[in-house]
């Protein structure tokens, strides 16, 4: 029997992953493919933004979300009983396709490939890590050596670690093919830029590709067949580099649960907010008063989009949740008063 490809979809906070795979699924040209879908907040945006997609080969019973942890850190406990499951099914999926925590390790996870109760029925068709160009050029992800100077100077005890530009080289040394999103924010010149900075980190097989929101065809995503998990080993964190044990005390999430909110100056009042509490980003379901549709909002660095995507279904409470995500030390009152009033 032939194993199952499955598809590891990774990348910061942000990138453009759950468009990605909107995208792919409403044009899979008739593959039966099964989501993973995995949060590092409480609130299960990502799942519930993918659920509804009006595919048949992809009902909501085919998407699997995983919340409240990061996957490569809870494989035993959630990812390998999750596959067991699907692949157990009277009727398997032709592919899986497993979206990452933006804050989560690729290495891990690719590793439980490898464990007896997956390894002869499934493989890693390929680790595609989505990036924000835009974020990049800004300079988002590269280290501060000047402020790490500074802290070096004031105490070099202190471990200076740069969590967020180990975590993106992480992300891309990992990668089969690497995908440059949201190439309309950037120009010509800047894109080419960006381009070489990934590429400077990258595995020199990796494929590197441009999308606008994340529009891409399946053909481009699906079939790479690289087994990655066979070569993992050589595709090392900085985690493993330093033999350290990886976690998430870098980073941290909460939810913040309000009544109805009105939309009229909502994006600059949160891009105000991430902008003054330092947030790495924002995302969830606004209840608008007046309106019988949710309103989804997703903010990163200083941009904040908002669109209606359904109607409240009958005994659904109408309550605005946004997951908060950011480095440890957040101001958690402070934000939770501001995006409440």
């Amino acid at each position: 029997m032939s194993k199952i490809p499955a598809t590891v979809i990774t990348g910061f906070l942000g990138a453009g992953k759950t468009t990605l795979i909107r995208h792919l699924i409403t044009n899979a040209q008739g593959r039966r493919i099964a989501l993973i879908v995995n949060e590092f907040g409480d609130v299960g945006v990502d799942g519930e933004l993918l659920k509804g997609c009006g595919v048949e080969s992809c009902s909501d019973d085919d998407i699997i979300e995983l919340a409240n942890g990061c996957i490569c850190c809870t494989v035993a406990d959630d990812f390998v009983p999750t596959m067991e499951k699907l692949l157990d099914r009277p009727n398997p999926p032709d592919h899986i396709v497993i979206e990452t925590s933006g804050l989560a390790l690729p290495q891990p996870l690719v590793r439980a490939f490898r464990w007896p109760e997956v390894k002869t029925r499934v493989t890693v068709d390929g680790v595609i890590t989505v990036i924000d160009a835009a974020a990049v050029a800004a300079g988002r992800f590269a280290e501060d050596e000047a402020a790490l100077a500074a802290q070096r100077q004031a105490d070099p005890a202190l471990d200076h670690d740069q969590p967020i530009a180990e975590l993106f080289e992480d992300q891309i040394g990992c990668a089969d093919l690497i995908i440059l999103n949201k190439t309309d924010l950037v120009d010509a010149d800047t894109l080419t830029q960006v381009e070489a900075q990934v590429r400077a980190e990258a595995r020199p097989a990796a494929g590197v590709v441009h999308a606008d929101h994340g529009k891409l065809p399946a053909a481009v995503l699906l079939g790479l067949t690289s087994a990655t998990e066979g070569d993992i080993d050589n595709r090392p964190s900085h985690h493993d580099l330093e033999g350290e044990e990886h976690d998430h005390d870098d980073f941290e999430s909460f939810v913040v649960e309000t009544g109805a909110q009105s939309d009229q100056g909502l994006a600059a009042r949160i891009a105000a907010i991430m902008a003054k509490h330092d947030i790495l980003r924002l995302k969830g379901f606004v209840a608008v008063p007046g309106k019988d549709m949710r309103l989804v909002v997703q903010a990163v660095g200083p941009r904040v989009e908002s669109f209606f995507d359904r109607a409240w279904t009958a005994g659904e409470p109408r309550t605005t949740r946004l997951v908060v995500i950011g480095e440890k030390g957040l101001d958690q009152t402070a934000i939770t008063q501001a995006l409440a009033a």
